[in-house]
């Protein structure tokens, strides 16, 4: 096997054992947060019996890291990954558990400030794990590695959706929210295990203007490549268009059109579990005909945007629950290509010191966009005059435009950036021996080299 020849899921796993703790983190964190996601909607719903409450609850998921993401941003670039993926989880675990004290409608407004609380910690978590991934990688292990942790993404969305929806449809909504609250200790604790070196720059100024210099620094980065700027706008893209309104849509559809379960909180979990294994397999499959060749991965994401539009369009049809977990599977499946493709350019492309404010600043343009998503479905599932299936159908359509769009981009731009872009200047730079093994002298293995459309790769 060659340096750069790709590696495989089982050998990542087997062979890198930070990458290993990593993702034992993040398997069991994800568990719990669709358990506190099914239960935190159904709740909601119960207490309010409206769907402009349930979107509201959706949009300040998404407002709050929103908020935090430029901080979010220079943080991840500033200090310690590994100490900031930790805090976090603590955290969010004590956040959670204020959850139990949700007993009346009166008591909502605590149920979206707790909310809006661990949802703005989760604003400095995904973007330093992000930034994280090609730090403790090799070249040759950071597709696997992405699509690895978009999988489990996925496969958890399926389980912890489907196991969440059971469990608060037969014991009742609470005690998922315990479970969430340990599963945030667990995956701190597994973190904990990673090793992970940071070395602080001697002259950080760490003044609020300095971090906002910072911050503004890593926008005109992406002003002066615009072809990464264009790559950052497709999650945004698929939230505005898609995952936003059908968070708010599929609660409407569990809770009055198919209910199973103690209101519909099983059929709900049946929907996220069909999303989840959408956009688990969709990505592995996607890869099977793209590796790691920057090209392929543009091309596939025009298909992804197809996919969900047909997924959208099928379930529109309303015509039985089994179509519709079909529809939403597929809905996944396209969704699910563009944002693991999306971000493993960004991976490949990326240098280190602009990585974390680049990722932030996608994910706050992601979280603008479901938040609006969630904000007009809410809206429209309460507005007589609009039928859910026509709903569906427009979608459909509107998904198309972006994956047209960006169809055009690449026919207008035949040969994208595929190499690594860092503007710092070679004298600022001062670089370190690496010992025969290829690990560095503060002990951490050597960071991601660019992927691209190399001959060695084709």
């Amino acid at each position: 096997m060659t340096e750069t020849t790709p590696t495989g899921y089982l050998d990542l796993v087997r062979r890198n054992r930070d990458f290993r703790f990593l993702w034992f983190g993040q398997i069991v964190s994800l568990l719990g947060d669709w358990f506190n996601l099914i239960a935190s909607a159904s709740l909601i719903a119960l207490l309010t019996q409206s769907g402009v409450a349930v979107g509201g609850l959706f949009v300040v998921r998404m407002l709050a890291p929103f908020i935090v993401s430029p901080v979010a941003g220079v943080a991840a670039d500033r200090y310690n990954r590994k100490w900031l993926l930790i805090l976090a989880d603590a955290s969010r675990a004590v956040t959670v558990l204020g959850f139990l004290l949700v007993r009346e409608p009166q008591q909502v407004w605590l149920l979206y400030t707790l909310t809006a609380i661990q949802l703005a910690i989760s604003g400095f978590f995904f973007p330093a794990r992000n930034a994280i991934l090609p730090d403790i990688v090799s070249r040759r292990e950071l597709g696997a590695a992405n699509a690895l942790s978009a999988a489990t993404w996925s496969v958890m969305l399926a389980f912890g959706a489907a196991l969440g929806g059971i469990v608060a449809g037969e014991w009742g909504i609470y005690p998922a929210f315990v479970i969430d609250a340990l599963t945030f200790l667990l995956s701190a604790l597994l973190i904990a295990q990673v090793t992970y070196e940071h070395a602080p720059r001697p002259d950080l100024d760490t003044s609020i203007a300095a971090a906002l210099q910072e911050y503004l620094d890593g926008l005109r980065y992406l002003r002066r490549h615009v072809d990464y700027f264009v790559i950052t706008l497709h999650k945004p893209a698929f939230a505005t268009l898609v995952s936003g309104a059908f968070q708010v849509i599929q609660v409407r559809l569990a809770e009055q059109v198919f209910v199973i379960g103690e209101g519909g909180s099983t059929g709900l979990g049946l929907l996220y579990a069909s999303v989840g294994v959408g956009t688990g397999v969709g990505p592995i499959i996607a890869r099977r005909f793209t590796g790691d060749r920057g090209r392929a991965l543009r091309v596939a994401i025009v298909a992804g945007y197809a996919i969900t539009a047909a997924g959208l369009a099928i379930i529109g049809t309303l015509s039985s629950f089994g179509l519709v977990l079909l529809g939403t599977f597929l809905r996944g499946f396209g969704n699910g290509i563009g944002w693991v493709l999306s971000t493993q350019l960004l991976l490949q492309l990326l240098p280190d010191r602009v990585r974390g404010r680049v990722f932030s600043t996608e994910f706050a343009m992601f979280t603008l966009g479901n938040a609006a998503g969630a904000a007009v479905g809410g809206w429209a599932v309460d507005n007589p005059a609009l039928d859910v299936s026509n709903l569906l159908w427009l979608m459909a359509a509107l998904t198309l435009v972006p994956g047209i769009l960006w169809a055009l981009w690449l026919f207008l731009r035949p040969d994208p950036e595929e190499t690594v872009v860092d503007e710092v200047s070679p004298d600022e730079v001062t670089p370190e021996p690496v010992r025969p093994d290829g690990v560095g002298p503060d002990g951490a293995k050597p960071r991601a080299a660019p992927l691209g459309d190399r001959p060695d790769q084709l």
